[in-house]
């Protein structure tokens, strides 16, 4: 039976955990304190809106990671049990990012949630009887509720799979493999639910007419992008330190590349046209109304960035066999992609539907001349608190995830099909 020597492929990474926590602490805090101090601490609606564009971005990450783990345990699978670690020190960042949720929901019981999210605006929403039909869900109270349930699903769930885990390399006992297998399945229908449900709530909700069935799914392969091209850079990084070359072999990370092109791009894309296209072709005012900023003025271009930079380049990219397998490549394009993860986030919680201007307006050229003239704000409002929002949130995560990598084996050394992980060859 093959198996991993701890001392021998640098399972420990030691002095490593610190310095990554250190590099992600300083990120996390000064990117936080940068976009605190960059507003005034004057509570901006640019602040607010680049704090939720941070705190989803780091969420996504850790949901793409949780989903990976449990669908391991669902599948049986014994090729990622290896790689399965990382994914589970990712994941655990749950267990504590609700913390960084607690300023939203602050502002949202404090009253002065409009500056966020319109629906907050009781005037606004008793004004218009689409929205007033849909305030037995958009509320405060049931809004907050949901938010507790999602945080806390997400929470256990990372600690569960997490735990058990780390209690299998002390005492080897398979039952905790059965018992992992056994929950996967239930765990991932809450999974979906709540991620669903949070994605409308906290991104869908900025604009509360709009509305859209699939809006769930494609936020999914947004996290799964964001995960997969961040565990690609991880595990190549550790690799590259000296550390689970016998754990991590091309094999695995060639894996991590195909996942990376099914789900963050092929399925990415998929997802993103059919919804356009389900809307373009129905034509319903209260569904195109969002796709409509998207293609005005410069978010005209950033719609076409992610046509090119998150779909077609890294589709030739990824096409082929050896860019997968050579680490370095494969390594870049992970990069662009963790940045493309990040504009698509930025894409869906940015732009402004100018509902007077969309109700009034005659023709697409008006539109145009207005948006170029400055009399219709799209909310094309660039700003460093975008950029440090998120560098400040994903710096948090990597001082979380080296933390938790920091406590344990970088991969799992009892679990019942290592030897599996361990003989994985591709053909």
């Amino acid at each position: 039976m093959m198996t991993l020597d701890s001392s021998k492929d640098g399972l420990r990474i030691g002095s490593l955990s610190t310095t990554g926590m250190a590099i992600g602490g300083i990120l996390g805090l000064g990117g936080i304190a940068a976009t605190v101090g960059l507003d005034g601490m004057g509570g901006s609606a640019t602040f607010w809106k680049s704090y939720l564009l941070g705190f989803m971005a780091a969420v996504a990450i850790c949901l793409g990671a949780l989903f990976f783990v449990m669908l391991q345990h669902i599948t049986k699978a014994g090729w990622s049990v290896t790689v399965r670690r990382p994914a589970e020190a990712i994941a655990g960042n749950l267990q504590w990012l609700w913390i960084l949720f607690l300023p939203i929901l602050v502002l949202v019981w404090t009253g002065k949630g409009a500056v966020l999210f319109e629906w907050c605006d009781t005037p606004y929403m008793h004004a218009d009887h689409v929205l007033e039909g849909k305030m037995g869900y958009l509320n405060v109270t049931f809004w907050s509720i949901r938010a507790v349930v999602y945080l806390a699903v997400w929470a256990l769930l990372a600690r569960f799979y997490r735990s058990q885990s780390l209690a299998q390399d002390q005492d080897g006992d398979y039952r905790r493999t059965l018992r992992m297998q056994w929950w996967a399945p239930i765990g991932i229908i809450f999974y979906a639910f709540t991620q669903t449900f949070a994605s409308i709530d906290w991104i869908m909700a900025l604009q509360p007419k709009w509305f859209s069935t699939m809006f769930g799914v494609y936020w999914f392969t947004v996290s799964c992008t964001g995960f997969f091209a961040s565990i690609i850079i991880l595990i190549v990084l550790l690799r590259a330190l000296g550390h689970g070359k016998e754990a991590f072999t091309r094999e695995h990370i060639h894996d991590l590349g195909k996942l990376l092109f099914a789900f963050g791009v092929v399925f990415w894309a998929y997802i993103g046209y059919s919804q356009y296209m389900l809307i373009w072709y129905a034509n319903i005012p209260i569904e195109t109304e969002w796709f409509v900023p998207r293609q005005l003025g410069n978010w005209t271009f950033v719609s076409w960035l992610l046509i090119l930079g998150h779909f077609a380049l890294p589709f030739l990219l990824l096409l082929s066999r050896w860019p997968k397998r050579w680490s370095g490549m494969l390594v870049l394009i992970a990069i662009w992609m963790l940045a493309m993860f990040v504009v698509d986030v930025y894409w869906l919680i940015m732009p402004m539907v100018p509902e007077a201007a969309l109700a009034t307006a005659t023709s697409w050229e008006q539109l145009q001349s207005g948006v170029a003239d400055g009399t219709i704000d799209i909310g094309w409002h660039p700003s460093m608190l975008n950029l440090t929002a998120v560098i400040g949130s994903i710096g948090l995560v990597v001082c979380g995830t080296f933390f938790a990598l920091g406590r344990a084996s970088i991969a799992p050394t009892n679990d019942p099909r290592l030897a599996e992980a361990m003989a994985h060859e591709l053909f």
